[in-house]
Parts: structure tokens; sequence; C-alpha cells
């Protein structure tokens, strides 16, 4: 099945056929992996230095997914309008011009999931450090990423299955860790209902900054949107898909973060980055951090095999469109776009390799925030500019969920300027030089490349 097979052709808005394809379940699971990796594992621990109040933390983790929540619904607009995999690359092209798109596409083909996904595998190696302490971390970390790559060579029905398992164990996971905190956790004096000095704490500007590592926690609400050209009806089950994810992480965040709360003493979580490990010994014991390991460990396998499904498919969609890359559209008996899969397993592991994911993360992070902030942008363009295009999903609370997004992405923007401008106008650099790429493989006449091609 090819991407116009599945979805639309090339630049239109027009389906050509639903078919079998990814299901809305599946789609579900690939924005909850792509979203629950090691943030909300790592970032309270930081928060409760300046904000020591229960309440004002699960308020600060809702804020952060009623952002997202924002975001789904202006992306959920653009997707059911043009329903063709690739994310930013397609709706940024069709709301403004190719050559927009194709920065977006440039960088998350290049390094935009590659990078991700190195450090997941890392995060990955390093965890299962706690559990079998004789490893290596390395090995570990290329091995997975290996791993998850075979499984998306084998087709999108072997890649659906995995991918629904592996997602489900983990929300299983943490679920379990959930209620086992509640159960034998051992209370702590901390309210979860609002406190005198609580306003204090939401007023202030520790509670601004920690929406933005909350936001990067979120990251990942619109991935199904990557692979909207594989999905059954994809104008009806992306919006569902992108907030049912949405909701069940933001019931996971929350929850995780009242877990860790209720079982620690926050003068134990203040400062330290491993507050999974550290809430895991207060509850378990001396295996505590064993078990949040294995538990992590589960949950990077799926978030990796979302990454490595959804990723490729923005090289294979630009390779529909431009000739000189005509040989990353090309899918497998099995449907799998094998050389994009190939090609961000070659970047992967050349991060890994030379250890600059970190590094390439800081110069990505502003860039794709410009993208995220234009797409949503976008929706309110379109309904000024072309009212009567056809709609047929409308971004719920529309324009004031939008405005929401674009606020706090905005900000996130600024604070990422003001504090790291060297990489963030770097990134931007980066994704500019995507114009001379696009200047010399821009693609000729609309007609040409509009099918992907088997091998």
């Amino acid at each position: 099945m090819t991407a116009s097979d599945a979805g639309t052709a090339p630049w239109t808005g027009r389906l050509t056929g639903s078919g079998s394809g990814v299901s809305v379940l599946v789609a579900t699971a690939i924005v909850v992996a792509d979203m629950v990796g090691v943030g909300v594992f790592t970032s309270l621990g930081f928060q409760v230095k300046d904000i020591p109040s229960g309440f004002s933390i699960l308020l600060l983790w809702t804020v952060g997914g009623i952002v997202a929540l924002c975001g789904v619904f202006s992306y959920s607009e653009l997707g059911a309008m043009f329903p063709r995999s690739s994310g930013e690359y397609n709706f940024l092209g069709r709301a403004y011009h190719p050559a927009f798109g194709f920065l977006a596409g440039w960088v998350s083909a290049t390094v935009g999931f590659a990078a991700p996904v190195a450090l997941a595998a890392m995060a990955f190696g390093e965890y299962a450090k706690s559990v079998f302490p004789d490893l290596p971390p390395i090995p570990l970390a290329i091995g997975v990423v290996w791993l998850v790559s075979m499984v998306q060579l084998t087709g999108v029905r072997h890649s659906s299955t995995f991918q629904l398992i592996s997602t489900i164990l983990k929300v299983v996971l943490i679920i379990a860790f959930l209620v086992a905190g509640f159960v034998i956790g051992t209370r702590q004096p901390v309210a979860f209902t609002p406190q005198a000095g609580d306003l204090a704490h939401i007023v202030s500007a520790p509670f601004a900054i920690g929406l933005v590592f909350v936001m990067y926690s979120f990251s990942g609400w619109n991935a199904a949107t990557y692979i909207i050209g594989e999905m059954r009806t994809p104008q009806q089950s992306l919006p569902r898909a992108l907030l049912a994810g949405t909701l069940i992480v933001l019931v996971l965040y929350v929850g995780l973060n009242a877990v860790f709360l209720y079982s620690t003493p926050i003068d134990a979580l203040a400062g330290q980055l491993d507050v999974a490990s550290v809430a895991g010994s207060a509850i378990f014991g001396g295996i505590g951090g064993r078990i949040v390991g294995a538990m992590i460990c589960v949950g990077l396998v799926s978030s990796i095999s979302a990454m490595m499904w959804i990723g490729p498919r923005v090289m294979m969609t630009m390779g529909e469109d431009i000739p000189a890359l005509r040989v990353f559209s090309r899918r497998s008996v099995s449907g799998a776009p094998a050389y994009a899969i190939l090609f961000q397993l070659a970047v992967a592991n050349l991060l890994l390799f030379t250890h600059s994911f970190e590094a390439v993360l800081d110069f990505i992070q502003f860039a794709l925030l410009f993208c995220s902030f234009f797409t949503v942008l976008g929706v309110i363009k379109l309904r000024i500019t072309d009212p009567d295009l056809p709609r047929p999903y409308r971004a719920w609370g529309y324009p004031f969920t939008p405005l929401v997004f674009l606020l706090v992405t905005a900000f996130m923007m600024y604070y990422l300027l003001m504090e790291r401008p060297v990489q963030s106008l770097s990134g931007m650099l980066v994704m500019l030089a995507g114009l001379l790429i696009y200047a010399v493989f821009r693609r000729r006449p609309v007609a040409a490349a509009t099918s992907s091609h088997r091998e």
C-alpha cells in the first residue's frame, strides 16, 4: 500500500482510498509511546526546588497537558484537511509554501527523529545497567535501535502489533507502579488541594520556566500526523488518536508526579535528576531502583519503536515529491519505506557512536518549536485566506485554543533564545541551509513524482 493509496495524492486534499491500514488504537499507541520517554521521570526534582507544593506541581503538569491539547485541536484540523503522512512537512507546505514545508522536513528527516532515537537508546542502555550492572550501555543502545528497526522493516502489520503490545505493556507497568506507590508507599505530608501560598507559586517565574520543561515532556502529541497516509479513514481517526493519546498521557503524568510526591519526602526529591529511582527506593526499598529501571527500559523500547516508525515517513514523503530523493519513497513488498528506515538507522547509529546526540538536540529544539508555532498559526491563516476549504474536523475552541498554544510556544522560544542563544540561532541556520538544498532539488511540475515505488 503506497502513501497515496492510503491517504491523498501529494499536495492535494482528496482522499484516494482508505482500505486497511493503521487503526485508531495503534495510532493512539504511537502517540502515547512517543510522548512518554524519560522526561516525566527526571523533571520533578528540579521543579520542587522552587515549587515545594503538591497542588502547584500537579497543576503545572495539568496546564502542560491542556496546552498540548490546544495543539492537538489545531493539528487535527490540518490533518483532516490534508491527510498525508509527514507532519509539518505537509502542513507548512500546504498552509504557506512548499519551501517552508521542506525546511521542516529537512530537519525532521535528517536529525529531528534520529537524535531523540539515539537519546532514548542511550537512556535505555543506562537504565539497563541498574538491572544488569555488567552490561555496557553503548552496545545495548545500538542493539535496541537495530532490533526495533528490523521490526519496522517487516512492514506496517508487524510494526502495528509490536507497537501496540509494547505500548500497552508500558502503560500497564506505569499503572502498576502508581497503584503500588499509593498502596504500599508511606504517605508524606504533602497536600494536593489548594493551600495558602499556592497562588504565589503559580504566578512565579519558576512556574513559568517549569512549564517549558513540562512541555518538552509532552512533546510527541502530534506523532500520529506523521503516518496519516497509513491510517484508516484519517479524517475521523487522526483527531481521535491525538486526543485519546494526549489525554492518556496527561493522566499518567499527573498520576506519576502525584505518587512521587505522595511516597517520597520533597527534600529527598529536590535537585535529583533520577526522581523515579529515588521514589522507587522509597516505595520498594533496596530493589526499587532495579524495578524502576526495568519499567523505564520497557517503556523506552516502545518510544524508540514509535520514532523509528514515524520519522522515516517524512523522508519517504519528501522522496515522493523530490526526484533527487526518490529512492527514499520506495517501499518493500511488505510496505515498509526500507531506504528511509535504513537512513534514519544510520544517522542514529552515527550519533550514538560519536556521542553527539545531546548536542544535536540542543541545536534543533528551537527549530522544532518554530515549525510547530507556524503550523498552528497556519490554522488561523487558512481560516482567513481559504475559508471555503473543506474542513472535516474543525479545531475545538477556535480561536482561543490555537492562541493559547501560540502564546506558550512563543514563550518557550523566547526562553531558549535567552538561555541558549548560540544553539538556537545555529539550529535556525541549519534549517535555513535546507533552502539551498530545496533550490537545487526542488520539485519539478506537480504531476511529477506523485507515486511511491515498490521494490
